[in-house]
Order: C-alpha cells, then sequence, then structure tokens
C-alpha cells in the first residue's frame, strides 16, 4: 500500500464562484470533498503546499488523510483542474473512500534499471509507451506506481501489460484497457531516415535554359529595332 500523506485543510462555510474566488485571492485553492454516502463539504488548501504536493508524481494515486481540525478523513484525488497559463491549482475534488469499498485510480508507471538493459548498453533507446495504468483495488493496497524493470531487457523488445508484475489484490481496470494487451516499453536503435538530396527535373532545366535564350534574343531583337528607328 502507498503512503498516507496528510493534507491539512479549513472548511468553506458557503459555495459557489465567488466563495472559490475569495479562497484564490487568499492564497488557498478550494475543493471540495465528498462520497461515502455522507454530504459534500467544501474546503480550501494551502496553495503553496499543494502545488508542492502535486510536485510529485505519486500524490494522486496515494490515499489522503484529510484533516480539517480535530477531524480527519481518508479520500483519493479525483480531479484537479488547472489555470491554462500559469498551471494554479484552481479546484480540487476529493472523493472519501471506505476500507472495505473497491476504488478506481490511475497510477503511474515507473521504468528503472534503464542504464542496466543489455538493449540500452547495445546503443538502444527506450520509449515509454504507456505511462499510467486504470487499476482497480481496495484502499490498503493502492500502489503508488507501477514498476517495470528494465534490467534484463534485449534490443528489440517490447514488454506488454501481461508482463507487468501486478501487485497483489490490485486488477488492471479492463472496461479502460479493454482485452488488448497493451505494449508498455520497448527498446530499439533509433533509425535515422535517409532524406535524399532533390534532383532537379532535367525537363525543367532545359525549360528554363530554352527560356532564357528566347528572352535573350527579345532583348537583341528589341535593340536592333531601336538602333534601326535612330537612323
Amino acid at each position: 500500500m502507498s503512503t498516507m500523506i496528510d493534507l491539512e485543510g479549513e472548511l468553506r462555510d458557503d459555495r459557489g464562484k465567488r466563495s472559490a474566488r475569495r479562497a484564490r485571492r487568499e492564497g488557498k485553492a478550494p475543493a471540495v470533498l465528498y462520497g461515502a454516502g455522507r454530504p459534500a463539504r467544501m474546503l480550501s488548501f494551502s496553495s503553496e503546499v499543494l502545488n508542492r504536493r502535486l510536485e510529485d508524481p505519486t500524490f494522486r494515486s496515494r490515499v489522503l488523510n484529510i484533516r480539517v481540525g480535530d477531524k480527519s478523513q481518508p479520500a483519493i484525488v479525483k480531479d484537479v483542474q488547472r489555470h491554462p497559463s500559469r498551471n494554479a491549482v484552481l479546484h480540487i475534488d476529493l472523493q472519501r473512500v471506505r476500507d472495505e469499498e473497491t476504488i478506481r485510480m490511475v497510477v503511474p508507471i515507473s521504468l528503472l534499471n534503464a542504464e542496466a538493459s543489455p538493449g540500452v548498453k547495445m546503443g538502444g533507446s527506450v520509449s515509454h509507451l504507456l505511462n499510467e495504468l486504470h487499476i482497480i483495488c481496495l484502499p490498503k493496497d493502492l500502489p503508488e506506481q507501477i514498476e517495470v524493470d528494465l534490467s534484463e531487457v534485449e534490443l528489440d523488445e517490447m514488454l506488454h501489460l501481461s508482463d507487468l508484475d501486478i501487485p497483489e489484490g490490485v486488477a488492471v481496470n479492463e472496461r479502460i484497457h479493454g482485452a488488448t494487451d497493451h505494449p508498455v516499453v520497448s527498446i530499439a536503435l533509433r533509425r535515422v531516415a535517409e532524406v535524399d538530396e532533390p534532383e532537379e527535373d532535367e525537363e525543367l532545366l532545359d525549360e528554363e535554359a530554352e527560356g532564357e535564350a528566347v528572352e535573350g534574343e527579345g532583348e537583341e531583337a528589341s535593340a536592333e529595332e531601336e538602333s534601326s528607328g535612330e537612323d
């Protein structure tokens, strides 16, 4: 199971856009906590703390211990809305969890020991083809990430979903991934496409030459006409 993270929050007395804007002006990120058959609660968190937490790619795949005053509640991140240009957190949705109820999560796929891979040692490059995995599990079985060991992967070899070491109690969400054995990572030599120098069309060159010749003849004829006119 992933390590639970404490996240200190505050209650927001009212809801709506006005309340959310006020929280942002005060350096806080508005949030909503819902689920587990209980009423939704409007919360806010320190934007600075939340942004720092979100720098960790496993933050969104952990069970959070939401603390408000002297009360706490386990929850997971369901959605994070960010400002399109400043990347600041505009709003965060949190879902309460129960120990006995399964949850659907998205966890990152982490590649390990790439430098030790025989394929990389032979000059191959690692291509990360599937970056995250949709899973179903109980909160106690939630992994921070799915680790893929590349230390024995050869050149021109590809690993698929069926090759992953999925932790006990965790199932791949086939509703999202389907029955396809998706490729996850491969190691191969990078092939640089050869770009041929464009060959100029001989007919086009001949036409250009003919055009220049005709143009030259026209200029000579014009000069002769002017000379005869002066006589």
